[in-house]
Parts: C-alpha cells; structure tokens; sequence
C-alpha cells in the first residue's frame, strides 16, 4: 500500500496523511490518531528510498566489526547483547541498525571508504580500534558521525566508549600480589589493537604499585580465542621457573589455557593461579570457576546508542551535542580459579 492509497482510503489528502505520520503539531489529534491506526491496519510502510532521497538521511546506523578469530568464537556472547541495547533506543527513533562486517582479507580503513562512499548509513560506531587508527582521521575529515566503541592514540574531538582494561589489570595484578604472587604473567592481543597497549600499561603500574619488578619475559601476545589460550599455556610451561599466575586480557583464551595445563598435569587454582578478562557464557562452565569481571553489555549499548544520537545533528534537540568520553566499569567476579594451594616459585 502506498501513501496515495492509504490517503484515497481514509478520503484525506496526501499532504495531511504525510504530516501525520510524521509527527507534524499542524495536524488535529483525532486526525492523527484515524491515520496511524488506518496505517497500522492496513499495513502500510513507508517507501524508506524515497523519504531518504526527499529528506537527505537513511535512518540506518552501521556498526562496523572486523571478521577476525576473535570475533568469530567471541561475537556472539559479546556482540549480540551490545547490538541489542543499541537497537531499543534507536527503535524509538525508527532507526535501524545494520552490522558491517570487515572481513580479514580486507583493509579496514579502505572498507569503511567504501561504505561511506555508498552513503547508506547516517553515522557509524566503529570497534577493534587501533593504537593509531586512520577511520577516524578519516572520519573526522569528511564531517560523518560516528563513535568509537574503544580509545585510541589519534587525536580528535570525537566519542568514545571503552571497557576498563586498565582498571580489570590493576585490580588483577593487585588481587595476586596479595595471595603473595610476584612471577605474574599477562596475556596480551598479538595485534595493534588500542586495548592491548592500555591494559600492558594497567599491568606495569600495578606491578610497581605493589612493589613487584616488571619481566618483560611474562608478556605473552597471541589471538584471543582458545587456540591463543593453547599457545600462551605452551609458552608459561616453557619458562623456568614458571609463573604462579597469569591475566588474559580475553575470556576465550582461558578455554585452551585450561586444557593445556590439565595434558600437563597441572590444574588452574591449585599449580598456577589464573584470571580472565570477561564474565561469559563459557566462563562460568569452565572447572575450576574462573576468577573473571562482569559487564553489563547491554547497558553499554545503550550509551553506545545515546552517544551516536547526540552526534546526530537531526536529534540535536532531543540529545545535547557533547563528546563522550567514557570508561565502563567492570566488576570482580571471584571465582576459584586464582587461589592456589602451594604453587611452586610462590614467594
């Protein structure tokens, strides 16, 4: 049904029908009422095509992830929830969101020319941001709204919203220094992703905070999925001593870390103390009980979605122009895994 229908039924003109479902105060209330319920019943929707044409805008924000390892085993459990809190305030606004998904073989900053070249969104969040990300210089040169779920180095005036990695390491570090821990080793992204950089600074300015020397030799980078977990497993083994203790910066390297100790012989809480990054799904089935932070990341996409709204200029009266910059708080889960009995090399 088009417009011209639904206004030949209800014997109104197009113009009257128009600015009724569009929330025009010119138009009576009762009249209002008559042509929203005529439009629900019928089953009217509106040519998206052209009322974008018409008014210059799409309604549609994208969220770009890059397809990675990581987001292969993680995007789900860490995703789904974010776009979901995106999604119930944008649908009050009768904005759709669409996921764009930058695959590995492909450049991120040539990916994302190319969506804004198609200008099919209205503004953008961006993620996996890089210590030194040209999206956003990119960004902030063409005038396009956008935030950033995650700091980085570059410069601007722009939003950004960002998990407390610093926070999750010093309050790891500080945790196994006071079960009397001092070899602590950290797993870190082996990429150039901002939150790397942020949670190894967390880490040393713990360490000093509590007295312990930093050993460039208990930095492990890998991918943040189980198979790196395996792999950081292979490297704490092979170090004499080892460890009594190790941070992950991702909750999904600790599956691997976990079986590659037991083909060991030596199990989490007792031989090597260990603590994850994120509460999930394949934490809380992990034995022993994995020592980990809980997000609320639902909540996280609805400041996500305010944040883009106020980047917006058509919601310029709805929402106040300012820049977010925000760190979301995580929260100590205490769970079994960081507690060891008598590790050897524990001072």
């Amino acid at each position: 049904m088009s417009i011209r229908d639904l206004a030949r039924h209800l014997d109104i003109s197009i113009g009257t029908v128009s600015r009724a479902l569009n929330g025009k105060a010119d138009v009576n209330p009762e009249t209002r009422e008559r042509v929203l319920e005529a439009a629900k019943r019928l089953g009217y929707v509106p040519n998206q095509s052209g009322r974008s044409l018409r008014q210059g805008t799409t309604n549609t924000i994208g969220f770009m992830i890059e397809s990675t390892i990581e987001t292969a085993d993680a995007g789900g459990s860490f995703f789904m929830p974010v776009f979901e809190g995106v999604q119930s305030v944008f649908r009050r606004h009768h904005l759709d969101l669409v996921a764009l998904l930058c695959g590995t073989d492909e450049d991120p900053a040539s990916y994302l020319n190319r969506v804004v070249g198609r200008r099919f969104v209205d503004g953008l969040i961006i993620s996996a941001t890089m210590r030194h990300d040209p999206r956003i210089d990119f960004l902030l040169e063409r005038k396009i709204p956008f935030v950033a779920l995650g700091r980085s180095a570059t410069r601007g005036d722009y939003s950004w919203i960002d998990l407390d990695f610093e926070g999750v390491a010093a309050t790891a570090v500080t945790r196994l220094a006071g079960f009397g821990h001092r070899r602590i080793a950290i797993g870190t992204p082996a990429s150039d992703l901002n939150l790397g950089y942020v949670f190894l600074d967390g880490y040393k300015r713990a360490l000093a905070a509590n007295g312990i020397g930093f050993d460039p030799s208990l930095i492990l980078p890998a991918n943040g999925n189980e198979e790196g977990g395996y792999q950081v497993a292979c490297r704490l083994l092979a170090q004499e001593p080892m460890p009594t203790a190790i941070i992950l910066v991702n909750e999904n390297m600790a599956v691997g870390l976990y079986r590659r100790l037991y083909e060991a012989g030596l199990q989490p809480g007792r031989d090597i103390a260990v603590i994850g990054f994120r509460e999930s799904t394949q934490s809380r089935f992990l034995s022993p009980t994995l020592t980990c932070f809980r997000i609320s990341l639902r909540d996280l996409g609805i400041k996500l979605a305010e944040a883009m709204l106020s980047a917006l200029p058509a919601f310029e009266g709805q929402y106040p122009r300012e820049t977010v910059e925000l760190i979301w708080p995580m929260q100590l889960v205490s769970g079994e895994s960081d507690r060891p009995g008598s590790p050897s090399g524990l001072a």
